[in-house]
């Protein structure tokens, strides 16, 4: 709440100068690290901030820059999120994660074993096809980046095996190989 009125102020100004250059601001939905109590790094780590966010600013050109990763190792469900926000989103990351729920239920997510990781498309646990069904249900025709050098299996030498196996389960995600409509 303390960094609303900056916030306003700044992103304001670069809103107006932005709006008249025909640009969009996307603030990525990372927490960075930081919570309600210790957000040093950036405001838009939370649903219930980019409500606050787009209340205090409500520019057509802020949205947000998203992917499900960052919900899911809060244990948010990206996927009514989606449907909620998708008018605010102007890019989307793909990247994925892999909760661990029986670590979940038996250490919790402060315990001693991790509990969620990082993961490439196609090799964790969201649902992309319902995420590319929602975006193209509410007319977004932006791109899916997808954001390598996270998975902790698809690494080093099997860097680019993991990417490529993602860009073609984002294809078939998506109905498989584009086909123009002949008419």
């Amino acid at each position: 709440d303390d960094s609303l009125p900056r916030y306003t102020e700044v992103f304001g100004e670069l809103a107006k100068r932005a709006a008249d250059k025909g640009v969009k601001l996307a603030f990525e939905n990372c927490d960075m690290g930081g919570t309600w109590e210790s957000g040093d790094w950036n405001i838009a780590h939370n649903p219930t901030a980019w409500e606050r966010m787009f209340n205090a600013l409500p520019a057509e050109n802020i949205g947000l820059q998203w992917e499900p990763t960052h919900q899911m190792v809060s244990l948010i469900d990206p996927i009514p999120q989606l449907r909620k926000w998708v008018g605010k989103i102007f890019n989307v990351h793909g990247k994925d994660a892999t909760i661990a729920w029986d670590v979940v239920r038996e250490y919790g997510i402060h315990g001693p074993k991790p509990f969620v990781w990082h993961r490439t498309p196609g090799f964790g646990d969201t649902n992309w096809t319902d995420v590319i069904s929602i975006l193209r249900q509410h007319g977004y025709e932006g791109s899916i980046d997808i954001e390598g050098w996270h998975d902790p299996v698809y690494r080093d030498d099997w860097e680019m095996t993991g990417q490529v196996h993602a860009l073609n389960y984002l294809k078939n995600c998506r109905g498989g190989d584009f086909i123009p409509n002949p008419s």
